[in-house]
């Protein structure tokens, strides 16, 4: 402990001392002042040294290797001589190649490239990427890819986060941008569930109620006149055995009906990518509880 600036506490005039970073009377325990922001060095050094350089990178799931692997830069710079730099680009597609010693990484990083690539095009967040990687992996791990496509294991690997994490994308949204057909990534996606015992649970009609507002284009009342009849539909047990994504837009149908806002019966089945007569259905279970 240290002595303060100000020796005298403006309370009971006892001495203050400074405590770390609190200012504190040595007679009643008044907090005269204290620094909230920590001056000291961001990193520490374990042996007890001085020694502030970092430690690299932090570990990532999403790439084949976790980011330990080195990489050999190109700004090599003008100092270097023409030999030299025609040196250094064999060396480097040398540690290029040496980088991925089996097929089993081949099959890996290029698995993580395709979920990146999905994750991107679906405007999912990044930790859905990495819970996806993760995903893949154990399903490499678990022998799970055996005659199966890496790109339809890829997209189940997506899909199957999304389930986990009650985001509202079903298998046709992950096929129409995946490299893979419906069967592929259904296949996939039942060996990931029955395997490896996914906490996939059933997605609230609810989930697609933003996006669905969004791409028809109407206004938060009707949203919120859609979750309404949703929680309407759940109440009466009408949900169970229904499509979610269908429900969803039936009851976005039956909320701008109400508000008198022009969206047909076509383009909400379009949007779900459901027949008109689920729409219909849903409608009439609806009124007849209105």
């Amino acid at each position: 402990m240290t002595r303060s600036d100000s020796h005298n506490c403006p309370e009971c005039s006892g001495i203050v001392r400074r405590r770390d970073a609190e200012a504190v009377c040595e007679n009643c325990g008044l907090v005269v002042s204290s620094e909230t922001i920590d001056r000291g060095p961001e990193w520490r050094s374990l042996d007890g040294g001085t020694d502030g350089r970092r430690t690299g990178a932090p570990l990532r799931r999403s790439r084949h290797d976790k980011g330990l692997s080195t990489e050999i830069g190109y700004g090599t710079g003008s100092a270097v001589s023409g030999e030299r730099q025609r040196q250094l680009v064999r060396m480097r597609t040398q540690h290029n190649r040496a980088r991925l010693s089996s097929k089993r990484d081949r099959n890996r990083l290029y698995a993580f490239t395709e979920i990146r690539r999905l994750v991107s095009a679906m405007s999912l967040a990044g930790s859905v990427r990495e819970q996806a990687c993760a995903l893949f992996e154990s399903a490499q791990s678990e022998g799970l890819l055996r005659g199966r496509s890496l790109e339809g294991f890829s997209a189940a690997s997506v899909y199957a986060t999304c389930r986990t994490r009650s985001i509202a994308r079903t298998l046709d949204d992950v096929v129409t941008d995946a490299r893979a057909d419906e069967s592929e990534c259904q296949a996939a996606y039942d060996a990931l569930n029955r395997e490896l015992g996914l906490p996939a649970s059933p997605i609230e009609p609810s989930e697609y109620l933003p996006r669905y507002a969004s791409d028809l284009d109407v206004a938060m009342d009707v949203e919120h006149r859609a979750r309404e009849c949703v929680d309407l539909l759940r109440e009466a047990g009408e949900v169970g055995g229904k499509k979610p994504s269908g429900v969803a837009a039936a009851c976005l149908y039956k909320a701008a009906d109400d508000h008198g806002v022009g969206v047909t019966q076509s383009e909400a089945a379009d949007l779900a990518d459901v027949s008109l007569m689920t729409i219909r259905s849903t409608v009439t279970d609806l009124r007849g509880l209105a």
